[in-house]
This record gives C-alpha cells, structure tokens and sequence, in this order.
C-alpha cells in the first residue's frame, strides 16, 4: 500500500475529518451542563479541581448533571470518530486495504476530538482531561481495545475508588493493548501491514502521552497519598 500517494491525494478528506472532530470535541458538555444546571451562576472550571469533566461535575454539581456530561462527552467522540472514518474512506478510495486506512484515521480523529475536549475553542482552550472522550474513540476505532481498557478501569476503580488512578492505568496499558492486538491478531492472522500496526499504537501512544500529561497534578497527589476517593454531591 502506497500510504504517502494516499496521503497526499486525500488530504483534503483527511484535513476535514481532523478539523470536524476538533470542533465537536471543542463541544464542552461540562461547562454546558454546569451552566444550565446552576441557572448560568457557576463555571465548572471555577469549582472543585477546576476541570471540566465528568469526575468534577460529579463531586460539584451531583449525579445527575454528571450522568448527562459522560452520556455527551461520550456520544460527541463516537459522532467525530466515524466522521473521521468516512473521510479517512473517502481518501482512500482505489487503495488496498482500505479497513486499516480507516482504522488509522478514526485513532488520528479521535486524538482531535480529545485536543478538542480539553483546549475547545469554544471555551477559551480550558476543558477536561479527555478520559471519556478517549473511551468514545476506542468503542469505535477498536472495539476489542475498549473491551479490555473498560475492564482495566472496572479492575482498578473497584479496588482504589480512584478514578484518576484507573484513568491513568488505563492510558499507559491503551498502546500495549492497541500493539498486541494490531500485532499478534490483524496482523499475523489477516494479513495487516507493519505499517499499520505501527501507525495504529503510534496514535495510540500519542493519546496516552496526552491524558498521562493532563493527569500530572492528580499523579503528584497520588504520589503523596492525597487523591480523593471518588463521592458524589446530592442533586437539587
């Protein structure tokens, strides 16, 4: 497979996908649910940890508002995720292997959707940390992946009741995950590129850099045992 000549010949279709998912990313549910929630008086950025995800809406706004800002965050990453693969289609119309180029531009798209998530143009570049948008990304890029991080996450969360501590698991165990089964299963058993193997975990990598990076304060007060188990504020 020529990936440069597709590159090159389809960039537009691949410039759209990257920019569409930005935007939609850039879509905060956070701020947007907080807001409406507190009648407009009250930016999640300006309560709790400052963040604007679901974990802060949960500890400063209560269950109901947060069910809504995963339900949303979650639903904004699978829409930018597919839009990316449709375009990543559209650029590879009259190549071989068209499934991984798909594949490789739904991780490429959900990387903007989550650079969306947490610097929106919409909010001034001050959003969240990305998590549940990423999740979004894996339910559709690589449904096996999401498998397997949901139960990563289930694993940690139960034991620590830490959601920072199973976030940041998950991220570091996201491009091991992504390379056994590109390797070991696409590629040994259906023929998959190295290529392809290798551009799939080098987004997945990416990613992981990226959430483990915005985690940096909650790995400092893991560090000295400071992190907050998770609880919830009452709804009004």
């Amino acid at each position: 497979m020529d990936y440069k000549a597709m590159i090159i010949g389809g960039w537009g279709y691949m410039l759209i996908g990257f920019v569409a998912a930005y935007l939609l990313g850039s879509v905060n549910t956070a701020v947007i649910v907080t807001r409406i929630a507190t009648k407009g008086k009250k930016d999640i950025r300006e309560m709790g940890s400052g963040n604007a995800g679901f974990t802060n809406v949960l500890r400063s706004v209560g269950k109901g508002p947060a069910i809504l800002t995963i339900v949303c965050d979650l639903l904004k990453s699978v829409i930018a995720v597919i839009l990316g693969g449709i375009m990543f289609y559209l650029a590879s119309k009259g190549y071989d292997n068209v499934d991984a180029i798909v594949r490789i531009g739904k991780y490429l798209c959900g990387f903007f959707c989550i650079l969306g998530h947490s610097y929106p143009l919409y909010f001034r570049f001050k959003g969240g940390k990305g998590i549940v948008s990423a999740a979004g990304m894996m339910l559709v890029a690589d449904w096996r992946v999401f498998l397997m991080i949901i139960t990563t996450f289930l694993i940690v969360f139960i034991i620590s009741k830490i959601i920072s501590l199973a976030s940041i698991t998950c991220a570091a165990l996201f491009p091991v995950y992504t390379f056994v089964l590109t390797f070991f299963i696409d590629k040994m058993n259906f023929g998959y590129t190295g290529w392809y193997v290798f551009l799939c975990t080098a987004a997945a990598f990416g990613i992981a850099v990226f959430v483990i990076i915005k985690h940096s304060s909650n790995i400092g007060r893991l560090l000295r045992g400071e992190e907050k188990k998770i609880t919830a504020k009452k709804s009004k």
